[in-house]
Order: C-alpha cells, then sequence, then structure tokens
C-alpha cells in the first residue's frame, strides 16, 4: 500500500505541530529559494535528522524531501503556469487532475454591509498552515487569516480592521466544523458546499470569484486574471484586489505569481504562500490514483 492511500482523514492539530516544526525550513526555503539548499542542510536548519525530515514531511503533506525541494524552484512555479493539458515534467503530483473544494458564494458591497450592522462570529483553530482564524458571517465564511507566533491579538486586530462596523463575537464551537470541514480535503465533496459570504466592491468580488476558478495545482499571474475579469490594462488594480483577499487558502490569491515565476507578495507571509504551494502539491500527488500493479 502506497503512503498516499494510508493518508486518511488529517488530523488537524498534529499537522498544526509539524507546520510549527517545518516553519524553519519553509523561511530557510524561501531565503534561498534562487539557490536551493540540500536535504541535509534543511534538515539542520531545524534541528531534525534527515530521517525525521522525511517523516514530518510525508505526514504534513505526502512529501517526500526531494519533491518539497522542488516545489520550491523556478520549474515547478512555471509548470503551475503551464496549461492544465500540457505534459509538465516533474513529480507526478503535478500530473493529477485538480481537486474542487466546492464553494459557493454569496457577495455583498461593503457600505451595504455597513448598514446592516451585522454580528460575525470568530474562532481559532488548528490547520495544516498555523492557528487559523475563521471569520463567519450569518451567510457564510467571511474571513480565514493566520495567527503568528500564537499571536491571536494581531489577527482579530487584522480582521477587524476591514470590517469596524462589524460586532465581532467569540463562538469557538460554531467554527470549529467550518475549519475541519475547509482544512481536511477528504471533505471536500459536492454534497457538503462550503459557504463563502463575499464582503468587497463588485471589481473585488469578481477578482476573487475568479481566483475561485484556479485549479488545485495550477497558477496564474496578474496580467493573466485582469484579461479574465474584462480588464486586460489594470493588472495593478488586480493585484490590490489580491491583496485585499479576507479568505485566504479558500480564495487561492497564493496561486496568482509573477510572470516569471516569483513568489511575489502575499498578506500572511512569503513563507506561508511557499507552504501553501508545496502541501497542495501533496494533496495532488495523495489524490493521484495509485499505478497499476
Amino acid at each position: 500500500m502506497t503512503l498516499s492511500q494510508k493518508r486518511a482523514s488529517i488530523d488537524l492539530a498534529q499537522a498544526m505541530a509539524d507546520y510549527a516544526r517545518l516553519t524553519l525550513i519553509f523561511d530557510h526555503c524561501h531565503a534561498t529559494r534562487r539557490r536551493p539548499p540540500s536535504l541535509r542542510a534543511i534538515a539542520e536548519q531545524a534541528g531534525l535528522s534527515p530521517a525525521h525530515l522525511q517523516l514530518l514531511l510525508a505526514r504534513w503533506a505526502g512529501l517526500t524531501p526531494e519533491a518539497f525541494l522542488h516545489t520550491i524552484t523556478k520549474g515547478h512555479a512555471r509548470q503551475l503556469l503551464q496549461d492544465p493539458d500540457s505534459a509538465p515534467a516533474g513529480e507526478a503530483c503535478c500530473k493529477a487532475a485538480p481537486t474542487d473544494m466546492h464553494v459557493v458564494t454569496a457577495a455583498t458591497h461593503p457600505e451595504a454591509f455597513k448598514a446592516s450592522q451585522v454580528t460575525l462570529a470568530y474562532g481559532f483553530h488548528p490547520s495544516p498552515f498555523g492557528e487559523a482564524l475563521l471569520v463567519c458571517a450569518p451567510h457564510g465564511l467571511a474571513g480565514l487569516g493566520f495567527a503568528d507566533a500564537g499571536d491571536r491579538a494581531a489577527a482579530l486586530k487584522d480582521m477587524r480592521g476591514r470590517w469596524r462596523q462589524a460586532r465581532f463575537v467569540e463562538d469557538q464551537p460554531g467554527t470549529a466544523a467550518l475549519a475541519a470541514r475547509i482544512f481536511d480535503r477528504a471533505r471536500w465533496r459536492p454534497d457538503e458546499p462550503l459557504r463563502l459570504f463575499l464582503i468587497g466592491t463588485e471589481f473585488e468580488i469578481d477578482v476573487w470569484k475568479t481566483l475561485l476558478t484556479i485549479p488545485l495545482g495550477r497558477a496564474t499571474t496578474y496580467s493573466t486574471l485582469a484579461q479574465q475579469v474584462g480588464r486586460p490594462k489594470a493588472a495593478r488594480a488586480v493585484g490590490a484586489a489580491v491583496g485585499k483577499n479576507p479568505v485566504s487558502f479558500v480564495v487561492p490569491c497564493h496561486r496568482v505569481l509573477g510572470r516569471s515565476g516569483d513568489l511575489t507578495g502575499y498578506h500572511w507571509g512569503l513563507s506561508r504562500k511557499q507552504a501553501l504551494i508545496g502541501w497542495e502539491a501533496g494533496q495532488l500527488l495523495v489524490a493521484a490514483p495509485a499505478a497499476p500493479v
């Protein structure tokens, strides 16, 4: 039985603990992205043996260390930007069919949201990318961010700053099931759609909905995104809208790269963006059908 066949529903607490151990590696790999480090170097960076590193990466994303190192290369970034029907070289994870999170959306303009005086529920939960902050409106998930180094206050301040007129109420039990639905790929099913409530201008919502069409294991550029929303000369404005995306991971702004494959900006840190891309590569590997015996 292969590693991918053995993996079942993800243990989010374990995944968050593994991410914490791997953070130093993600930081180091991002800093040395132009000249990828050796396996021994990244193991030493986190104070791990090569065997322990292999165990952590396999459990966290279903990746070997070699496969993870491949995800930080410009070659992998260019693969993500290729047409899905092309036959990219490299890891088998890039050849698997994309997996859809199955999202349905509702939306409103910020002024209408402000006038409605909505109460937003929030909770902090484990995820494969650190502790996640979920913010929910009555119509669905409105925000998703991350608490770096356990700084919940900063993460909550970030979300409060987006909707200053809203009333925020902590509801850990109410947001827990939603967190499990989002971060466990085994639960990305059409019979359990994830409901989003997007709060933004018409242009921002167009950009965010277009981001939702980027399949797992692919990427796009700002200029291509601008063409897709009918504003081919507005790549800078599109970039600003991407940067204001309030629902990270679910609305996959991390799948927008520079034309040459550079990671460019990410509100929750470029090391986390690199981790997201690597984790998604592992999910495609896990989703790939087993080779015939």
